[in-house]
């Protein structure tokens, strides 16, 4: 049985896609420091899986704010997957930051915070 997969149109601007991954890679390192430099959270996986439920937060309101917009002035755009392959987008984004940045991220708030 096959399953169908959205598939990202080339038809509209492939750079909303970018602007969404930035959506992700952003908001996570934001959570990110709020929650090592405030103490909040312990442990790495919990920080991270805390930061990607912040990222798919701002995602989910930043598309009830998109699809709002496009109710009261635009209309439909045509592609019935948008939101989702947005959200998939900040999911990515935020991974990303999550598995790449952390050790670097680190090291420059080692620099602003003073020793414990």
């Amino acid at each position: 049985m096959l399953i169908a997969l959205p598939v990202i149109a080339t038809t509209r601007n492939p750079y909303d896609k970018v602007g969404h991954f930035m959506q992700g890679f952003v908001p996570a390192l934001v959570a990110r420091e709020i929650f090592v430099r405030g103490g909040y959270v312990t442990g790495r996986k919990m920080t991270a899986f805390l930061c990607i439920c912040v990222v798919m937060a701002v995602s989910a309101w930043y598309e009830l704010i998109e699809w709002a917009a496009a109710v009261a002035f635009l209309g439909t755009q045509g592609d019935p997957w948008d939101t989702q392959s947005d959200m998939l987008f900040a999911f990515i984004g935020g991974s990303v930051a999550l598995l790449l940045m952390p050790r670097i991220h680190d090291r420059q708030m080692a620099r602003l915070m003073p020793a414990r």
